[in-house]
C-alpha cells in the first residue's frame, strides 16, 4: 500500500533548537496513529510537519497531495461570528458558494449535535462545544486525513467522551486519524498504532497492544511506567 506520508530522516529546528531529529515514519490510509511522549518531545511539531505547516531542515518528506487534510489544534480558534458562519467560512474559502456552504455547515453541525446552537456566537461556547465546532468545521471539508493536537486536553469528562465518540465515528467511516495525546486511556480506546517520541526522536512505533504490553525500548518503557504509575 502506498503511504499517505513518508518521512525519511526528517529533522526540524527552531533556530538552534532541534525539535525533530532523524525521524523516519510511514503512515497509510486507515491508520489510527497516536503520538505520545512528554511535553516538548516533538508531537506537535510532527503533526505540523505532516500538515505542511513546517518545512524540514533536512531529510525527505513526501505526502499524497490528493489526500485532503484537516487539522484541529489544542485550542481551536473561533471567529467572533455565529457557529454556522465559523463552519461555513472554511467551505467558502474552498470555493463552495456561500448559500451552499451554509447548508453544508448546518449538516456538519447536525453531525456533531450542535445544530441548535448554529446562531450562537462561537466565542461564547464552552471549550467542549468549541472543539465540536472545530470537528464540524473539519468534517464539512470531507478530509481523508484528520490531524488532532491534544484534542481533549482541556475538556471536562463529558466533553472528552463526546469528542472521542466523534473521532471514533470518523475513523470507522474510513478517515485516517493522527492525534497526539497525554491520555493513555484515550490512546488505548482510539489508536491502532502508537508512536513514542522523546526529545524529538522517534523511539518506538508499534501496534497499540504491543506498545502497552511490551517489550519496549528503555525510554518508552520508563515513560509508560511513569504515566501508569
Amino acid at each position: 500500500m502506498t503511504p499517505l506520508f513518508s518521512l525519511d530522516a526528517v529533522s526540524v529546528r527552531f533556530g538552534r533548537v532541534p525539535a525533530l531529529s532523524d525521524c523516519s515514519l510511514r503512515i497509510c490510509a486507515g491508520d489510527r496513529l497516536a503520538l505520545v511522549g512528554s511535553n516538548g518531545s516533538g508531537k506537535s511539531t510532527l503533526l505540523r510537519t505532516l500538515h505542511g505547516l513546517i518545512a524540514p531542515a533536512k531529510g525527505s518528506f513526501q505526502m499524497d497531495a490528493r489526500a485532503r487534510q484537516a487539522m484541529l489544534f489544542q485550542r481551536p480558534y473561533m471567529l467572533r461570528a455565529s457557529v454556522l458562519h465559523n463552519v461555513a467560512l472554511g467551505l467558502w474559502l474552498n470555493s463552495v458558494p456561500w448559500t451552499l456552504a451554509k447548508a453544508q455547515a448546518l449538516q456538519a453541525l447536525e453531525r456533531v449535535g450542535l445544530a441548535d446552537l448554529a446562531g450562537r456566537n462561537a466565542k461564547a461556547l464552552s471549550g467542549g462545544q468549541q472543539q465540536r465546532v472545530a470537528l464540524a468545521r473539519a468534517w464539512a471539508l470531507q478530509p481523508q486525513v484528520l490531524l488532532l493536537d491534544e484534542p481533549t486536553s482541556s475538556l471536562d469528562p463529558a466533553a472528552k467522551r463526546e469528542v472521542e465518540r466523534l473521532m471514533a465515528e470518523f475513523a470507522d467511516a474510513g478517515m485516517t486519524l493522527i492525534f497526539s495525546s497525554h491520555n493513555l486511556g484515550q490512546v488505548k480506546r482510539l489508536a491502532s498504532r502508537v508512536v513514542y517520541l522523546e526529545q524529538g526522536r522517534l523511539v518506538a512505533d508499534l501496534p497499540t497492544h504491543a506498545f502497552f504490553n511490551g517489550p519496549l525500548p528503555v525510554a518508552a518503557a520508563n515513560f509508560l511506567k511513569g504515566e501508569l504509575g
